[in-house]
């Protein structure tokens, strides 16, 4: 049996976009707020010696009837293969978590502000961890060409 596991919100999403339109995010701008009741400050300390922030967030307005735990067309197009739910990121997985690398602008208090996160204001934040060359892929990274077309538009 797997077990259960509780995750909480860190933060949330403040600005940047209010509707979770799929091309275009490069150069939206927004706030990460940590929740003061949780973290003083030293959270975030040093985090500005880093220039990408890898963003761990739960798709909230993604309806619940949405989720797809199977094979669908990313996008819903004909024209692009029938894919596995955990071979394609779509907002409609069946825990609803996006994960994205966004570029840190300014760190004040208990804020980030950043460049490039695909999460709607409001967005409950779930993580956050600084991008270290270390964990990038080793080696070169393969992807089908459905996913180039899919990307091509999309920052």
């Amino acid at each position: 049996m797997i077990p259960s596991i509780e995750v909480r919100p860190i933060g949330q999403v403040i600005g940047g976009r209010s509707e979770p339109i799929d091309d275009d995010w490069g150069q939206v701008e927004a706030t990460i707020a940590l929740d003061p009741d949780s973290f003083g400050a030293d959270a975030l300390l040093s985090l500005d010696a880093f220039s990408h922030l890898e963003v761990v967030f739960h798709f909230h307005a993604a309806p619940v009837d949405e989720i797809s735990t199977s094979a669908r067309r990313p996008r819903g197009r004909a024209d692009w293969p029938l894919v596995g739910i955990f071979a394609q990121r779509g907002k409609g997985r069946p825990n609803r978590i996006g994960v994205t690398v966004c570029e840190i602008l300014a760190v004040e208090g208990l804020d980030v502000r950043v460049r490039g996160l695909d999460a709607i204001d409001g967005t409950p934040v779930l993580d956050l961890k600084p991008v270290m060359q270390g964990f990038l892929p080793r080696g070169q990274v393969r992807e089908p060409e459905w996913a180039r077309e899919l990307m091509a538009g999309y920052w």
